[in-house]
């Protein structure tokens, strides 16, 4: 028979668990919402400085940069791996780690320098178990990543890859599209040449009209480092959403699991201690027909 103290005991640590599940579920809502706002507000402007680029290269000018070029060979690659910091978040990072692994190992076969660059402890501790150790590693990203920091790490890449030192950029990450869709996603952020297919571009497939203001050229020496700039703070405004989403469910089910675990521990000992008593009047009855 179960022992009820035991029982008891065991539904007040449940108890105590499943206060602690709710709060966090509650939190990771409040941060859910703020991180949100972010993200839809820098969607519109990141599509709307894409389609500018797009159109810009459209009009038929004889414009060029050095971003939107492909370069003949690739050797040199970057992989940005997008994580969390903390756990409790379902297989949010456990995801991510994969696909960046996968991603990682097909790198290493075909260029000959590689660079693996992880945002995230969970991100980092993942990979280093397995054996590969990140040669740039970044723990100060929070669920609110600021456009000063992400810029510093953009303007790097900008550098290098206008100086050939990198020749790609990708970029492993967990893409928002709806409250109820998170995808793993890897894109190649360097070079930019993909902006002219972007859907952004094309509800206009005619192109509008522009006039220029010194020159295109000037234009786009300023348009498209910036355009690179707002399309990597999206990717950690998206893997911040995605984070606390998860977390969230992740909360959310654990809570549910524990009051499931309590009715049931409570039904248990319930059944433990009427068995007790049923047991103590037994022994009492029997002690009463002996001394008769």
């Amino acid at each position: 028979m179960a022992n009820p103290r035991e029982l008891d005991k065991r539904r007040k640590s449940v108890r105590n668990i499943r206060k602690i599940t709710r709060t966090m579920e509650l939190i990771a809502t409040a941060r859910f919402k703020k991180a949100m706002d972010r993200a839809a507000a820098a969607t519109a402007y990141t599509n709307r400085i894409t389609q500018l680029v797009s159109d810009l290269t459209k009009t038929g000018l004889e414009v060029s940069h050095p971003l939107l070029e492909k370069r003949e060979k690739i050797e040199r690659v970057v992989l940005l791996v997008l994580t969390a910091n903390r756990g409790l978040c379902g297989g949010y990072n456990g995801n991510l780690t994969r696909a960046g692994l996968e991603r990682w190992e097909l790198l290493q076969r075909e260029v000959p320098h590689a660079r693996l660059e992880v945002s995230g402890k969970r991100g980092i501790s993942g990979l280093k178990f397995r054996g590969h150790e990140p040669q740039l590693s970044y723990t100060h990203f929070e669920d609110r990543p600021s456009f000063p920091e992400v810029e510093l790490i953009a303007d790097r890449y900008l550098n290098e890859y206008s100086t050939g030192a990198i020749d790609r950029l990708d970029v492993v990450y967990t893409k928002f599209e709806s409250m109820s869709r998170q995808k793993v996603a890897v894109e190649t952020l360097l070079p930019l040449g993909s902006l002219g297919d972007s859907p952004a571009s094309s509800s206009s497939a005619a192109g509008p009209v522009y006039e220029f203001l010194p020159s295109p050229e000037s234009i786009l020496e300023e348009v498209v480092p910036t355009s690179f700039k707002v399309k990597l703070f999206k990717c950690f405004l998206d893997a911040a959403v995605s984070e606390q989403i998860a977390r969230m469910v992740a909360m959310k089910g654990a809570t549910e699991n524990a009051g499931d675990l309590i009715k049931s521990l409570s039904m248990q000992y319930n059944r433990a201690r009427q068995g007790r008593i049923t047991s103590e009047l037994m022994d009492l009855i029997g002690g009463v027909e002996a001394l008769k």
